[in-house]
């Protein structure tokens, strides 16, 4: 089976390559395109971006264990219709993904609806307990990208010491979500102007940067890969840009709604922007953006979190955190091309190469040879998140109801056409 994506304007960030040409596909892989040569279908996508397919890092699709917030099956189908084409489960789940079992499940589950890839992140810790050590290297053999316990924090600095030098001596990745549980403990917003307005409790930025400075620390003595996930504030990044200066092996990301809204969006209770960790200052956010510009976060993240409408529905200190991500990561982030902060190249950098080079990933990208996950995107499209244009089954996003630029148009998983939001001229040969 061959595609030919005809007149687009390549943008391959890993590559640096930029130009309008065509995109042969056959058998799942893209091909050189040195001469004329028959193919099964034609797609005209002049005028459109083509480049490799989204790699979110961090999106809960619910399942298993909160199948009434959402499915695998609604959130690769929603992950499609936001050009993405790869995305990383956290390992908390329920059960957890501390066995191969449980990894292997979400997988081949996965590969059977014929959405979006989906790759488990194993469990740091069994049970994501913080005590005893997960089998990393049975979690490793059944496709588990790295290691991570999640959004629960491993309290005892000797056993997370153990764990990264497990993993380090394993090769793999570790992914840290740095808060202390108890300077965190009981917040629902950024400690704050606004939060003492409101009468909500507060989760200070040390509650981030004390925890992100042990790890720091640990990840260099002990020299695994590592990943820190969910940054979000000014002095976080000053810990972050120190440690990479040292040439301690770590990346980092944040939220793509953390580089948009800040602690003033909550308004009066609005709960859809209660989120973990919290919004933050003006401040922060602009340090945040000047981080992705500069590269010392390399990626954008989703951070997708389904809610069923009730969960959003009580009152802000008692509603569940988190914002469903995953079809408006790309229109959120090409915002920073329109407001002038990113090149559009350098957008899906942190959406692509990014991402990819924290996975280890060494086949992504337009090259010949790469296997075809691509996203067909048009940077000026208008639409409104809602009800009727999300597929996912979380409706809960402060972006719903407002008009938003750049969307995906086409995706392509592995050379087959899994998603198309809008009608393509072509033909079914040439």
């Amino acid at each position: 089976m061959s595609l030919r994506l005809k007149g687009g304007r390549l943008i391959d960030p890993a590559s640096g390559r930029d130009e309008v040409a065509d995109l042969l596909i056959r058998d799942g892989r893209i091909v050189p395109d040195s001469a004329p040569q028959a193919t099964d279908r034609v797609i005209d996508v002049s005028g459109l971006v083509v480049c490799p397919g989204l790699i979110d890092l961090r999106a809960r699709p619910r399942e298993p264990g909160a199948e009434h917030k959402a499915t695998l099956e609604s959130e690769t189908a929603a992950a499609l219709a936001g050009g993405i084409t790869m995305f990383c489960c956290p390992p908390d789940t329920d059960p957890p993904v501390d066995t191969p079992a449980t990894a292997q499940w979400m997988t081949d589950r996965a590969r059977a609806l014929g959405g979006a890839r989906v790759v488990p992140i194993g469990a740091l810790t069994k049970g994501l307990g913080g005590t005893a050590l997960a089998d990393m290297a049975a979690l490793k053999r059944v496709g588990c990208c790295g290691m991570s316990n999640g959004a629960l924090p491993v309290r005892d600095s000797r056993v997370l010491r153990h764990a990264l030098e497990y993993a380090a001596g394993l090769g793999i990745t570790v992914f840290l979500q740095p808060q202390d549980p108890w300077l965190a403990d009981g917040g629902v917003a950024h400690e704050g102007e606004v939060a003492t307005r409101l009468g909500l409790a507060g989760i200070p930025v040390t509650a981030e940067t004390v925890t992100l400075a042990r790890d720091l620390l640990l990840i260099e003595q002990t020299g695994v890969r590592a990943h820190i996930m969910g940054l979000s504030a000014a002095q976080s990044l000053m810990l972050l840009k120190d440690a990479q200066a040292r040439g301690v092996a770590v990346t980092a990301d944040t939220a793509a709604h953390q580089l948009h809204l800040t602690d003033e969006n909550i308004g009066f209770f609005d709960t859809n922007c209660h989120v973990r960790p919290p919004l933050r200052s003006a401040r922060d956010r602009a340090a945040l953006r000047e981080a992705v510009r500069d590269g010392s976060l390399s990626v954008i993240c989703s951070d997708h979190q389904p809610h069923e409408a009730d969960a959003k529905q009580a009152a802000f200190s008692d509603s569940e955190p988190g914002i469903s991500g995953l079809e408006t990561l790309l229109a959120l982030s090409l915002r920073l091309v329109h407001e002038g902060v990113l090149p559009l190249s350098h957008a899906l950098h942190r959406l692509t190469a990014g991402p990819a080079a924290v996975l280890g990933l060494t086949g992504h990208g337009l090259a010949a040879g790469h296997v075809a996950d691509i996203c067909v995107l048009d940077p000026a499209a208008e639409w409104v998140p809602s009800a009727q244009t999300l597929k996912s089954q979380g409706l809960n996003t402060p972006f719903l109801g407002q008009t938003l630029r750049g969307r995906a148009i086409l995706t392509v998983v592995g050379g087959e056409v899994r998603y198309t939001q809008r009608k393509l001229s072509g033909n079914a040969g040439a």
